[in-house]
């Protein structure tokens, strides 16, 4: 697979665990406890596990693949703990790739 097609994959896949934990913390969470329905939670839950776990391989595969240093690994994987982590992630790594370029 072609460099370029790795990164926008890997940048996909962020994005979409990113948007993923969002809905979780921010819709589904609420709708549990306020209105009631924890099956909102259970759906977007195992989405959101399925999204993480797909992000997590994609990291590994980018260490192996693109050789990075372990701060870059670190950072990657803390960050999708966070809210909004992977975007601020995306922007750093972003420029990281036009500077290299």
């Amino acid at each position: 697979m072609q460099n370029a097609t790795l990164n926008s994959l890997f940048r996909f896949f962020g994005y979409l665990e990113g948007l993923s934990l969002l809905i979780l913390f921010f819709i589904a969470m609420p709708l549990k406890y306020m209105a009631g329905k924890p099956e909102v939670v259970t759906v977007f839950g195992m989405i959101h596990g399925a999204l993480f776990t797909l992000y997590i391989l994609m990291v590994i595969w980018m260490t192996i693949r693109m050789k990075w240093r372990p701060t870059w690994l670190v950072a990657s994987i803390i960050v999708a703990f966070l809210p909004f982590g992977t975007f601020v992630f995306d922007h750093y790594y972003k420029r990281s790739l036009y500077y290299l370029s």
